[in-house]
């Protein structure tokens, strides 16, 4: 049976702006469980080897959903490269998850997907997004988090802090692009506005779905003790460690070979198993 991919799905989200998912299928007639991937910081739905993760998704029976938050950098007319800086900076939590609404919203609806079987799959910042949402809505019934945040807390301190208020932006530099990337601060003016629903710690220890924590052991950007402490706080979670791999599991942009990097191959076959084995 061949594989169906859906690409630049075009989503509009009248409280952010319109952005693009894909969707990966097979057709058997039926309703398949609903996989969104939620990408993180940095991230957008093309980065790596994220499309050879959705296509062996979609082989083992799933309608897996990957897409670009509204704010992410990226535009409609070209998802993969940061050419919007300045809706970037614009960026905030509060986007991110009203965005990962409208994902939910929009495919539960199709006829290919189970509503009745959501799965959340969220990578770096986007674990910490997904956990919050799967605290708040009911609909999701598994949560896989790959070398997630366990706090959304990560902004600069002291003297950093201090010039980011003063001065009302910060950059970033992108080492792979070299783009110096806006944050203003309306960034941390939402985070204060909504510090209590943006509690990682807390929602992680509310989250009624199964839950299966993903890591390296060599993460290079968060580091693995923030695996270990979500595992703490989830009472039913499974934390599955991948020995010597880095934050993206080998992948890198671009990736130009046909197979998976061997740790992102097994981290795939982890999340596979896991989802079959909870939504039985």
């Amino acid at each position: 049976m061949n594989l169906i991919s859906e690409k630049n799905i075009y989503l509009e989200n009248k409280e952010t702006k319109g952005f693009l998912a894909d969707a990966f299928y097979k057709d058997i007639g039926g309703k398949l469980p609903l996989v969104l991937f939620v990408h993180g910081y940095k991230g957008y739905k093309d980065w790596g080897a994220w499309n050879l993760m959705a296509e062996k998704f979609a082989e083992a029976g799933f309608f897996f959903v990957k897409f670009n938050f509204s704010h992410n950098g990226t535009t409609a007319d070209d998802p993969h490269n940061f050419g919007d800086l300045e809706a970037f900076g614009h960026n905030n939590y509060s986007k991110e998850l009203s965005d990962l609404g409208v994902v939910m919203d929009h495919f539960s609806k199709d006829p290919r997907a189970d509503a009745e079987k959501i799965i959340l799959i969220g990578h770096s910042r986007g674990g910490g997004i997904s956990i919050i949402k799967t605290f708040e809505d009911e609909r999701i019934n598994g949560l896989i988090t790959l070398a997630s945040v366990d706090t959304l807390d990560r902004f600069p301190k002291g003297e950093a802090f201090e010039n980011w208020k003063k001065n009302g932006v910060y950059y970033a530099v992108n080492g792979r692009t070299q783009q110096e990337m806006p944050h203003y601060y309306q960034f941390y003016e939402d985070y204060e506005q909504n510090v209590h629903r943006f509690d990682v710690e807390r929602a992680t220890e509310m989250a009624k779905a199964h839950m299966l924590i993903i890591h390296g052991t060599e993460d290079e950007a968060v580091e693995v003790k923030q695996a270990e402490h979500l595992h703490i706080l989830h009472p039913n979670s499974e934390l599955f460690l991948i020995e010597n791999a880095n934050h993206t599991f080998g992948a890198k942009e671009p990736w130009t070979e046909t197979d998976l990097p061997e740790d992102l191959n097994a981290v795939t076959e982890k999340c596979i198993d896991f989802i079959k084995e909870k939504l039985k």
